[in-house]
């Protein structure tokens, strides 16, 4: 695989659901990945990418943003709150607001700060209590929460379970965005993208097949 194919398949499953080129945004999801395989990728002239971890995030884009400062980046994994100042100041997107402290914490960082990411709202589609994300029967409480403390919320993501139909959760989280009047739809990674366009997803989550196989550091 390779940042073309990716961006080729994105294309084609847009026009078979019918949507317009261009509605879904690919994250490339650079974590845990070498710094020369990311510049690879930037000096094919893309510009969006994915990480899980603050602190990985500050140790590699302010420098990649000196040479390419039109990097969009978001974060795609769990944000401690005592991370979320960090968060604010690195990322242009938060895809894992996933409970109310958190929320607070962005609430009032983005009052001192006057300025905030957006936000999507996790849902925790499959109930998984590993995982995190709101409940779906609580969602729609928590994205009034959200919207009362008037964050900028852009939609909703979900991970789904890995021994499930993928497309039931996507379905799913399209449903609570709809009647919750959202339209930003973060859902389907590396082996499921398509079928998460096909149900409405505007941002999908790819990895290991644009960049290869994560390398994770010596122990």
């Amino acid at each position: 695989m390779s940042l073309q194919d990716i961006t080729d398949r994105i294309t084609k499953a847009e026009s078979a659901a019918g949507r317009a080129e261009g509605s879904v945004q690919l994250i490339a999801v650079s974590k845990v990945q070498p710094n020369d395989r990311v510049e690879a990728v930037l000096e094919q002239g893309h510009r969006c990418f994915g990480e899980n971890r603050v602190q990985e995030a500050a140790g590699k884009w302010p420098t990649f943003r000196e040479r390419f400062p039109d990097v969009a980046l978001h974060l795609i994994g769990p944000l401690q709150t005592n991370k979320a100042r960090q968060a604010i100041e690195l990322c242009d997107a938060i895809h894992s607001v996933d409970r109310p402290k958190l929320a607070k914490s962005l609430a009032r960082l983005a009052q001192e700060m006057g300025t905030c990411p957006e936000l999507f709202i996790q849902i925790n589609t499959g109930e998984e209590d590993q995982k995190a994300g709101v409940f779906p029967a609580d969602a729609d409480t928590f994205i009034a929460e959200c919207r009362g403390l008037d964050l900028p919320v852009r939609g909703l993501m979900c991970i789904p379970p890995v021994d499930e139909e993928p497309a039931l959760h996507f379905a799913l989280l399209a449903r609570i965005a709809e009647r919750n009047g959202l339209d930003g739809l973060s859902m389907g990674m590396s082996g499921d993208f398509e079928s998460a366009i096909t149900l409405g997803a505007t941002h999908v989550r790819v990895g290991s097949a644009i960049f290869g196989a994560r390398v994770r550091p010596q122990e």
